[in-house]
């Protein structure tokens, strides 16, 4: 299976979110076990011994999965599940006429007016779209995943695309100076870009100079809006 999921995003080019949608592995494990793979061919390459008594140890103490004719289809792991919210906790009585449709929008707005509702915050949230295009008489499976697909794809390179311009605009911005022992990278500070209340993450000194009100008396620790 690791093998599979390592050649399907590495060799096919396809996106974290395809494979995982259509494997049904969390995204998280998808590029673990991708990165673990591109380590495992990289030491085979060099010559590198593999602990190979290890890892059969601790896959026999694990949860495994394996390819099969009559696996194949079947989810290794909820991978839509999210969190309970700390606000859905709560108990509410929310009157609601019965003509309206009441919603999982409605009821984010009802724990909290900048909530997002569990169709937003799942990982993938395309899959709901997708099942619903599977739901309507017209639509087609195959044309619906390859849309599925298409979107993901394209989602991950715009992605991908964003952080090498972000790299290469950080460079600009950085002077290398190799000497024998180390390599100083300096860079232009305006010391006056602290934001409006002096602890801008980007300001000079805001790591070592500013002390936290976590432990001052009087100040508010539990969390006041929806990340």
């Amino acid at each position: 299976m690791r093998e599979s999921v390592w050649k399907r995003v590495r060799v096919e080019g396809q996106s974290v979110k395809s494979v995982a949608a259509s494997a049904g592995i969390d995204m998280r494990r998808v590029a673990a076990v991708v990165r673990l793979k591109e380590i495992e061919k990289q030491w085979i390459a060099e010559g590198k011994p593999l602990a190979h008594a290890y890892s059969d140890a601790v896959q026999s103490m694990i949860r495994t999965h394996k390819i099969s004719a009559e696996q194949r289809g079947e989810p290794f792991e909820n991978i839509n599940e999210i969190h309970t919210h700390a606000y859905t906790k709560q108990q509410l009585f929310v009157p609601v006429s019965e003509s309206r449709q009441f919603t999982r929008e409605d009821a984010a707005r009802a724990f909290h007016r900048k909530m997002l509702s569990a169709d937003k915050r799942m990982p993938i949230p395309e899959l709901i779209q997708v099942e619903k295009e599977l739901l309507s008489d017209d639509a087609d499976y195959e044309t619906t995943l390859r849309n599925f697909h298409k979107k993901a794809s394209a989602e991950q390179d715009a992605l991908a695309k964003a952080d090498r311009e972000a790299a290469v605009a950080d460079e600009a911005r950085t002077k290398r100076v190799d000497t024998d022992r180390f390599e100083f990278r300096i860079r232009d500070i305006n010391a006056d870009n602290v934001g409006p209340k002096g602890r801008s993450p980007h300001a000079v000194g805001w790591r070592y100079g500013v002390p936290f009100d976590d432990r001052k008396r009087g100040q508010v620790k539990i969390p006041t809006k929806v990340g």
